[in-house]
């Protein structure tokens, strides 16, 4: 049975790449269509210093990096995915779509289809995936992510909202981290418990949080757009002032380089500097926009 493909970049991409097409061929049917996925394998040589860590805290809205040179903590970056606000956004929509009426409704159905809901996260969890390989290669760097499994069955547990089990379910966390799981880096999971609550500077318990609301300019395609950003504020022993996601992200590298020693995030001696850098998955890993909230002399 011969099949005519439609010409496109993606899969140029792969058939001139250096991948092969395996045996497995995989069929949905999709309404009148029938959908055939072919699968492409690939061998990489992945190195890796591992002394250089791209600590990763994956959060509803945010993804939050750590990069650490020769153990050492350089650099923090901000990726706004969003993604929880997406959830409950199209949570509302399809809402508004089925009150009173069946979901066997034709036009029901064909009004759920146009949503696109998964095409549109997907979109943003490969560009942040994109994101994290580059500097993750740039900086000859292992990939260190919390354990998203037992942490979402833990919230799932602890939590009795429905709509707030909803939206964990849909984080599509672990899509994350299935896609820099097939990304030609080296990626360790680590247990991530405590690490949101401990200080990464002296390991105290940190008591409380609190909210804080920010407004930055971002250079898009077109225009420049004001984002809002909420943080999770807290001051540490050492005076210095951290949003929880950054702190659950030092800990994460911080756990991944202490199986070879007793590592600081910062030398206990000179001065240092360290910013987070905002970032849209839309972005390269060298964006325009800083928020200069977080200095460490």
């Amino acid at each position: 049975m011969k099949i005519h493909y439609r010409s496109n970049r993606q899969l140029h991409r792969y058939l001139y790449g250096g991948w092969r097409l395996t045996d497995e061929l995989k069929i949905k049917l999709d309404g009148k269509r029938v959908l055939l996925y072919l699968t492409f394998k690939r061998d990489f040589e992945v190195t890796y210093n591992p002394n250089n860590v791209i600590a990763v805290d994956v959060n509803e809205n945010n993804v939050t990096l750590a990069v650490f040179k020769d153990g050492g903590l350089s650099d923090v970056y901000r990726i706004e995915t969003n993604l929880g606000r997406i959830v409950i956004a199209y949570s509302e929509r399809r809402k508004r779509i089925t009150k009173g009426r069946s979901t066997r409704d034709r036009e029901v159905r064909k009004a759920l289809r146009k949503l696109r809901e998964r095409e549109r996260k997907m979109d943003i969890i490969y560009k942040t995936a994109r994101i994290i390989e580059e500097l993750a290669l740039a900086n000859n760097a292992v990939v260190v992510v919390g354990n998203v499994h037992r942490g979402k069955r833990r919230l799932i547990n602890e939590s009795g909202n429905k709509r707030l089990t909803h939206r964990i379910h849909q984080w599509s966390v672990a899509t994350l981290v299935r896609v820099l799981g097939g990304k030609p880096i080296h990626v360790v999971e680590v247990s991530e418990a405590y690490s949101s609550s401990t200080d990464p500077f002296t390991g105290n318990r940190i008591k409380s949080f609190n909210p804080s609301v920010i407004r930055t300019a971002v250079r898009g395609v077109r225009r420049i757009r004001v984002v809002k950003i909420a943080l999770r504020l807290t001051r540490l022993g050492n005076g210095l002032v951290l949003d929880r996601d950054v702190i659950g992200a030092i800990n994460i590298g911080l756990k991944y380089l202490s199986t070879g020693g007793s590592p600081m995030a910062l030398a206990s001696t000179g001065p240092h500097e360290v910013r987070l850098k905002l970032m849209t998955p839309n972005q390269g890993p060298t964006p325009p926009t800083e928020i200069k909230a977080i200095k460490i002399h």
